[in-house]
């Protein structure tokens, strides 16, 4: 039996995902550029997907 999957491209370097089941809100990571995205919408199969900003941690170095 197979497994369903969703689609999406990374908007930054426009690599095609294929990523098992996920909810808006969750984020996951391009295999490619290693950008955080954050899944925005899953439609028929399709995900949408943004950029995620990581603020990175001052250790006051």
């Amino acid at each position: 039996m197979p497994t369903a999957t969703l689609t999406g491209v990374c908007p930054e370097c426009e690599t095609d995902l294929t990523v098992p089941p996920v909810a808006p809100g969750e984020t996951l990571s391009c295999p490619e550029c290693i950008l955080t995205l954050r899944v925005e919408a899953v439609e028929d199969g399709r995900l949408t997907l943004e950029m995620v900003e990581v603020q990175l941690r001052d250790w006051g170095q």
